[in-house]
């Protein structure tokens, strides 16, 4: 099983003009994705069988999961329950750090 996983030998996907996703590691049944948002940029209500934690890397991002907002900044993390409904907008343009398990395997 692969130890390490460096930076450079990732590649990034952008979405459209203002998101940016690279899988920085990743296993069967852990994934860490960076996501790149500049302002404005909106993530879609979106739900998934992934249990997921965000940490916010820099920026400010308005979430709501499940019908519940919160605006947070650099510092601060989610947890987001398998199958639960949630979005995002950046208001600040910045970049997560995301966890999901098991592993996106549609991110790959």
């Amino acid at each position: 099983m692969k130890k390490y996983f460096l930076y450079y030998e990732t590649e990034a996907k952008i979405l459209n003009p203002l998101l940016e996703r690279r899988v920085l590691a990743h296993t069967e049944d852990m994934m860490m994705v960076e996501l790149s948002a500049k302002s404005s940029a909106v993530i879609q209500a979106h739900q998934h069988v992934h249990t997921q934690m965000t940490y916010i890397l820099d920026g400010v991002f308005e979430f709501d999961i499940d019908n519940e907002k919160k605006i947070l900044k650099k510092g601060d993390t989610i947890f987001i329950e398998s199958n639960m409904m949630h979005s995002a907008l950046c208001l600040e343009e910045g970049k997560l750090l995301d966890v999901f398990t098991p592993a996106r395997k549609d991110f790959l």
